[in-house]
């Protein structure tokens, strides 16, 4: 192999090759029977295997995306109760969370029983509803009871009130995703709220 070593010109001159002028005939001497465009079976066999750990990897990442989902609503749905007995509190007024089984949603309501506007989300009423949000689209909202009602109040000490303005006895909100369910509970007079 020789090199030039004109700037302009770089070529490389290989010595002793020889190419058919006008491609590839039977009489050249090369045997075309070796050029096939077909996959040999290890070729084969190894995208079959490939393809096979990909689903392997992909199946259970599915099935997770529903316990992801109820764990991220029932933290939210925490948060959510949290916020509305801590509005409670600061403000001396009673604030709701009402639920909708029927739409999987809730909202917080204030005294008033007007929608309360999200804090971040500006022109926005404080409406979660699951069916309608993409990241928590799996979870519905199976069950709902605080004492025979769907509506939690908080007064201004933080303690909560079934929606007949009595103290609550019992508050639970059931959630399901896929084969997941979660509970979460509010405990009379406390007004804790815990996940279950």
């Amino acid at each position: 192999m020789i090199m030039c070593r004109n700037r302009k010109k770089r070529a490389i001159i290989m010595s002793d090759l020889t190419y058919p002028k006008s491609g590839l005939r039977k009489n050249d001497g090369y045997d075309l029977r070796g050029l096939s465009g077909g996959f040999t079976l290890v070729e084969l066999l190894i995208v079959i295997a490939i393809i096979s750990i990909a689903a392997l990897t992909a199946i259970p990442m599915m099935s997770s995306a529903a316990s992801v989902q109820i764990r991220s609503a029932s933290n939210m749905l925490a948060a959510d109760l949290e916020y509305a007995k801590s509005m409670a509190i600061s403000r001396a007024q009673y604030y709701s969370v009402v639920f909708d089984v029927s739409t999987d949603s809730y909202w917080i309501e204030d005294q008033d029983d007007n929608p309360l506007p999200h804090p971040v989300k500006k022109g926005f009423n404080y409406v979660i509803d699951f069916q309608n949000d993409g990241r928590l689209k799996k979870v519905d909202i199976i069950n709902v009871d605080f004492d025979t009602t769907s509506k939690v109040t908080f007064d201004y000490l933080g303690s909560p009130y079934n929606g007949n303005s009595t103290p609550l006895n019992n508050g639970i909100i059931s959630l399901q995703a896929g084969g997941a369910t979660t509970t979460v509970m509010v405990e009379p007079v406390t007004g804790y709220i815990s996940i279950q």
